[in-house]
């Protein structure tokens, strides 16, 4: 149907259909649209200029700075078999209460007097040390009365020789005089043979010269007999001589071998000494390991044994303590791309699991409920989850952490980096660009914490 132009206001009479196509269009109304559109965009543009606080987010539980705060696992040191429990699983005890009592099953360890039996053999054994060593001074002093009698026996002999050489000596004199005699006798007779055969003498004279060469020679011959006589005592002296020494060798060896075989035995003696002392030490040693006691004070839990006169292995954990007074901090862990992005000192924000909070990554001055913390340590090994750990301590210039804070518990961190546009953040995470590298002197600009 053709409709013609028509001019003037709505409330003018008009057709019907005319009226409706007015109503439907409103062409009359001012448009806001394109307005609209204009501020939205300048908006966005402010918005992509503003700063934006990079950030790495990652996740971790909440452990302590110290291993000791940690909760440590009590272990037996020895075998043996549960007695009697002091206290129940989630009791708190202190440092030095008695845990648990353990009796022996071992049948070297079950004679209740093994201590005293050990420090009598301890005694016994000093008793033959002393004994033994009582005889090596003896035989000492045996070899020193030896050594004496050796030198006063060799002296004697030695004077002895030479009480024989002179005698030799003198020997030798009188047998150079006999021979002298024996030598003029012989001269003599043989002269007066001459004069007895010419009739200058008589018979008698020569008879008389004849028996002066017989005594002559019989003289020398005693003296000749008296030096080999003299020279067989020389060579006996010389034997006397070498067998005293032989023989006082002999018995000062035997005396020798005596304190050597003495020293030996006293030896044995106090290296047996010396072993029953460590194993009576080590008895009363572990004499107190029967009573397990807490190291430090806690919350015990987990108990690994229940009942009583149940078997516990060497080194098998038998409950753990989970200390009371610690020094919180958070381990979170890094994905290698990021850890040269992390330093120590750095500034990190913290969400803790059951702690409410209302988080802007990029503006950490808007969030509420997170707490602030510092990098005290990067690890430089990755862990078995394949990042590398951090450990965060409590910020002091920064919001306490909660109170109610339990070993183990969830957090989620953010370790703040450097402030760049939102539009840079935008187009780095599109191209999956890693955050800005850099390194804050002392972590002050390493963005601002919320404290409330």
């Amino acid at each position: 149907m053709h409709i013609e132009h028509v001019s003037g206001s709505i409330g003018e009479k008009l057709p019907v259909e005319v009226k409706s196509l007015e109503l439907v269009y409103d062409r009359h109304r001012k448009r806001y649209t394109s307005r609209w559109m204009y501020a939205i965009l300048i908006v966005v543009l402010i918005f992509l200029f503003l700063p934006w606080t990079q950030n790495i987010r990652a996740t971790g539980f909440v452990t302590t700075i110290n291993q000791a705060d940690r909760p440590q696992e009590l272990n037996s040191q020895i075998p043996g078999k549960i007695l009697k429990w002091y206290v129940k699983e989630g009791d708190f005890v202190q440092a030095g209460d008695t845990i648990l009592q353990l009796g022996e099953v071992k049948d070297d360890y079950l004679d209740p007097n093994i201590i005293p039996r050990t420090q009598q053999q301890i005694v016994q054994n000093a008793d033959k040390a002393r004994f033994y060593e009582g005889k090596a001074n003896t035989s000492q002093q045996q070899i020193a009365f030896l050594e004496e009698q050796r030198d006063l026996k060799l002296n004697s002999l030695e004077n002895k020789r030479v009480q024989i050489d002179r005698k030799i000596e003198a020997k030798k004199a009188e047998l150079d005089a006999a021979k002298v005699d024996e030598r003029q006798a012989r001269e003599q007779l043989v002269r007066a043979k001459e004069m007895f055969e010419k009739e200058a003498i008589s018979k008698f004279e020569f008879e008389r010269r004849n028996a002066t060469l017989q005594k002559a020679v019989a003289a020398m011959t005693e003296k000749q007999n008296d030096l080999a006589n003299l020279s067989q005592d020389l060579i006996i002296n010389k034997l006397e001589i070498s067998n005293a020494t032989q023989e006082y060798a002999e018995k000062i060896a035997k005396a020798q071998g005596d304190i050597f075989s003495s020293n030996s035995q006293a030896a044995e003696a106090r290296e047996k000494i010396a072993s029953l002392d460590i194993k009576k030490q080590n008895l009363e040693q572990r004499s107190g390991y029967y009573y397990l006691v807490a190291p430090q004070a806690g919350q015990v839990i987990q108990a690994k044994k229940a009942g009583i006169n149940e078997i516990i292995k060497e080194g098998e954990m038998i409950v753990e303590i989970v200390p009371q007074q610690v020094t919180y901090a958070a381990e979170l862990f890094i994905s290698p791309m990021d850890l040269p992005l992390v330093n120590k000192g750095q500034k990190v924000r913290f969400m803790f699991d059951g702690f409410p909070a209302i988080v802007f990554s990029g503006w950490p001055q808007a969030s509420y409920g997170t707490f602030g913390g510092k990098v005290v340590a990067v690890e430089s090994n990755r862990s078995i989850n394949g990042k590398f750990r951090i450990l965060i301590a409590e910020d002091p210039e920064d919001r306490k952490w909660p109170p109610g804070l339990k070993l183990g518990a969830g957090t989620v961190g953010f370790a703040l980096l450097k402030d760049v546009p939102v539009w840079y953040e935008l187009w780095r995470n599109i191209n999956g660009f890693p955050p800005e590298f850099y390194k804050p002197a002392d972590g002050k600009d390493a963005g601002k914490a919320e404290k409330k």
